[in-house]
């Protein structure tokens, strides 16, 4: 016995504004499988307001009530839902069971796609990062340069969710959907592999000044409230090891924001914890419950306190501080640096670069350039956004409000 395919994943569309849509998974378990559905339901740029998970560690069954847009391409989801999700295939025994083997995809070739324009606009490079995330192109690295002339010429390091863009006509595909948003002003673009060479130019540098290393990438709370910091009051995670002979309850209140859940699994995936039954509900005052039964790999409780600890204290900092925003000088110029960890699997975090150029283009602030990159700092990977901002005409805001603003749009607090 088995279940259909298209069984895997059903979505139910929510049958009138303001109602939520229904998205339910049933099929084999691994470790990580509810921090892979969150970070593609986070993509797709939905919100979690409801959630409940089960499994015995062989089956799970996953229910989340998401919180959708008129554009959500909800087929396109279900399709990015099931890839994720273990292979079934039917034994002698006629017991479906999962093949490893699928779990690990290989590598994503590197394309650049390079373009000119004859003049920089506010909001241009929002303009073309939201037709890429709309083509499901994903972005690697950008640079970004102005020429004297006021010519732009951007430099977008790319993989293609679809693994289409060797073909003439997805390359094409993508050039008319760039062309339809920048008309006239595109001179010309062009799309290549990315060979070694040319990957090697993408990379950032790797200097980071100290004084930002500490600050921003600091592993501890603070002692008292500041600046870029989420209230620590707002934030309570404890475990208990009474409630249940086999698994440990984790149980975290916090104020919600855009991505909480998938924060939370993937700090549980990059720790090697299994959830055996959850619930996750966010109320109306935007504040989150979550009552989580875990165990670890080795199929036991979490009983050493070390480690207790440890776990309480990365979720703690994962919600009170799950990216690291900040505006600052950089010689003469203002400097915008985002940066978030990176999963252990090595994806980065979903429509940061999206959600910082919206920011920017809210407040009607141009970008002189942009470098994205990797970093290795107290032993965690971070993606660092170090956008260097044109105040040719002066900031008609402060720095802390360029700060907060930013920070509001990619913790969905508008």
């Amino acid at each position: 016995m088995g279940i259909l395919y298209e069984d895997v994943v059903i979505i139910k569309e929510a049958e009138k504004e303001g109602d939520t849509t229904v998205i339910t998974v049933n099929c084999p378990d691994k470790t990580g499988l509810g921090c892979d559905l969150c970070r593609i339901i986070l993509l797709f740029g939905l919100s979690i307001s409801r959630g409940d998970v089960s499994t015995d560690c062989k089956w799970c069954y996953l229910v989340f009530w998401v919180v959708g847009r008129p554009t959500t391409r909800w087929d396109l989801l279900k399709n990015r839902l099931l890839e994720v999700c273990p292979i079934c295939s039917p034994a002698v025994s006629e017991i479906y069971y999962y093949r490893p083997e699928f779990q690990q995809p290989k590598p994503q070739d590197v394309f650049l796609l390079k373009f000119w324009c004859y003049f920089d606009w506010k909001g241009l490079l929002h303009d073309v990062t939201k037709v890429l995330c709309e083509l499901e192109l994903t972005i690697k690295r950008v640079k970004v340069s102005t020429a004297p002339d006021g010519r732009v010429m951007d430099l977008f390091f790319v993989t293609d969710t679809r693994e289409l863009l060797h073909t003439k006509k997805r390359q094409e595909e993508t050039i008319d959907h760039l062309r339809a948003v920048l008309r006239d002003a595109m001179t010309s673009c062009e799309i290549e592999l990315a060979g070694p060479q040319i990957a090697a130019c993408s990379q950032g540098s790797s200097f980071l000044p100290s004084a930002i290393t500490q600050d921003m990438f600091c592993l501890e709370l603070p002692s008292k409230p500041t600046n870029g910091f989420l209230s620590s009051n707002l934030v309570s995670v404890k475990v208990d090891n009474s409630l249940s002979p086999s698994h440990t309850l984790v149980q975290i209140f916090c104020q919600d924001h855009k991505g909480l859940v998938y924060d939370i699994m993937r700090t549980l995936k990059d720790y090697n914890i299994q959830i055996s039954y959850g619930r996750f509900f966010a109320n109306p005052k935007a504040n989150c419950e979550l009552d989580l039964f875990v165990m670890q790999v080795d199929g036991k409780k979490i009983l050493d306190p070390e480690k207790q600890n440890a776990l309480c204290s990365r979720l703690r900092m994962e919600l009170v501080r799950p990216l690291r925003i900040d505006v600052l000088s950089r010689g003469p110029d203002t400097e915008l640096l985002v940066a978030n960890p990176v999963e252990l699997s090595g994806r980065g975090r979903p429509l940061v670069f999206h959600d910082i150029t919206l920011a920017l283009k809210i407040l009607d602030i141009r970008i002189f350039s942009v470098e994205i990159a990797r970093h290795r700092i107290h032993d965690r990977e971070w993606e660092v956004y170090r956008i260097l901002l044109d105040d040719g005409d002066g900031f008609p805001l402060a720095r802390n409000e360029i700060k907060e603003c930013v920070r509001k749009k990619l913790l969905g607090w508008e």
